[in-house]
């Protein structure tokens, strides 16, 4: 079973939605550069990534404002699209796809 683990217990890799973080928020995620959210059915980018974020409210709070709207430096994306050209935070995610994050980097 090629899966992930979630909370100790082995998930099938199509029962769950793999969240890719940048380098920049994995130490809000303990280290982690992949969360996992296991999910039967499709679900909601939100519902995503409140489950991903519930142990880890730094990232959530990077993410997210206080209404709970991305960040404008933050970029989901599902599957190679990105959420804002979707429909944003009620975009549905399947079992088995992968969400990556990206956060806009400014300077000069």
């Amino acid at each position: 079973m090629n899966g992930v683990v979630t909370d100790g217990v082995p998930v099938p890799a199509d029962s769950a939605i793999s969240v890719v973080l940048p380098s920049v928020l994995q130490p809000l995620a303990g280290g982690q550069s992949i969360l996992t959210a296991p999910a039967e059915e499709a679900v909601t980018v939100e519902w995503v990534l409140d489950t991903v974020t519930g142990d880890y409210p730094a990232l959530s709070r990077r993410l997210r404002d206080e209404t709970g709207t991305v960040r404008r430096y933050v970029n989901i994306y599902v599957n190679g699209n990105e959420i804002r050209l979707l429909q944003g935070l009620v975009t549905t995610v399947a079992p088995g796809q992968e969400v990556l994050i990206i956060q806009s980097v400014a300077g000069g």
